[in-house]
């Protein structure tokens, strides 16, 4: 059976669009300092590349497959701070209504409503539904998956 989730994206330097925000939430949650603004510049690069040589990675500052799989905090009901931020930012980015109130609070605070959300988008995949943001869920998130 093949898989239906699609792959890592890559994304470097240079980068402005989606998942960047969440990779930037994902690299505060790792401990890195760096402003959440949906830019891929040097102050990201930079992190990219503490992170990468924190874990004995390929420092080439770019953010694929090995990369994205360090990086990602599985998250669930009850779970707190940024990698939380990063699930809302994505269920923010499958928001079509450009109504910010229609989706998630982005508050870090996985939550009932974060829980129902990441459950219905599991459901959607047709993935397992365990309300639980793990290495399938999270690489379904960044790939873009269901954003239309």
């Amino acid at each position: 059976m093949s898989d239906p989730i699609q792959p890592w994206p890559l994304v470097q330097q240079g980068d402005d669009h989606h998942p960047v925000e969440t990779l930037q939430h994902l690299l505060r949650e790792r401990g890195h300092t760096l402003v959440v603004d949906a830019i891929f510049g040097p102050l990201t690069n930079a992190a990219v590349r503490a992170f990468q040589t924190s874990r004995s990675l390929t420092v080439d500052g770019l953010v694929g497959p090995i990369t994205w799989a360090a990086l990602i905090v599985v998250v669930k009901r009850g779970s707190t701070g940024d990698a939380v931020r990063g699930v809302q930012v994505e269920d923010q980015f499958r928001n079509l209504s450009d109504d910010p109130s229609k989706g998630l609070a982005i508050d870090g605070i996985f939550g009932p409503k974060t829980d129902a959300a990441v459950r219905a988008f599991q459901q959607a995949l047709t993935i397992v539904v365990d309300g639980i943001v793990g290495p399938v869920t999270w690489r379904a998130l960044v790939s873009g998956m269901l954003s239309g």
